[in-house]
């Protein structure tokens, strides 16, 4: 079940695989979370010290957070992976120009999961050409209801 996606992210780049892993969250942003004060819109992620990390997902916190506790809602937090993703990333990462995008957090199990894309940047004119290949499908679609609404009325 997603809780939020980067609509964006497909936008600005080509995603060409797709990974997932696990957070290192504090107890007081897995109950923001789950009441849906999460923004991915600014986020990214970065290859750190052999280890992979998301900067700028913003949680903002519940208004009944303890007092004990003082949030910073755009802690740069750890993402949990096996050892032999990690060193395929960094390569592909380091060597390629790829960049690491995240998509979307959803639950798995329970568990608070992020996707996150290896993807390659777009051009103006690539992002103009897949709105135009959007719109067109778009067009296709409605061409097509229309002509069986059409051949069921004969």
């Amino acid at each position: 079940m997603s809780i939020v996606d980067n609509r964006k992210a497909t936008h600005d780049y080509f995603i060409e695989e797709r990974y997932e892993a696990g957070l290192v969250l504090e107890g007081w942003e897995v109950k923001a979370i789950r009441a849906g004060h999460v923004q991915l819109k600014e986020s990214y992620v970065i290859v750190r010290d052999g280890e992979i990390w998301i900067i700028n997902m913003h949680i903002s916190p519940l208004p009944t957070a303890s007092t004990h506790i003082h949030p910073n809602s755009t802690r740069t937090r750890k993402l949990l992976l096996k050892a032999e993703e990690i060193s395929k990333l960094i390569g592909k990462v380091e060597q390629r120009g790829y960049t690491l995008v995240p998509l979307n957090l959803h639950y798995k199990n329970g568990r608070i999961k992020l996707d996150f894309g290896l993807g390659r940047g777009k051009k103006q004119h690539d992002k103009r050409d897949t709105a135009r290949d959007k719109d067109w499908q778009r067009e296709k679609e409605r061409i097509m209801k229309h002509d069986t609404r059409n051949k069921k009325s004969d």
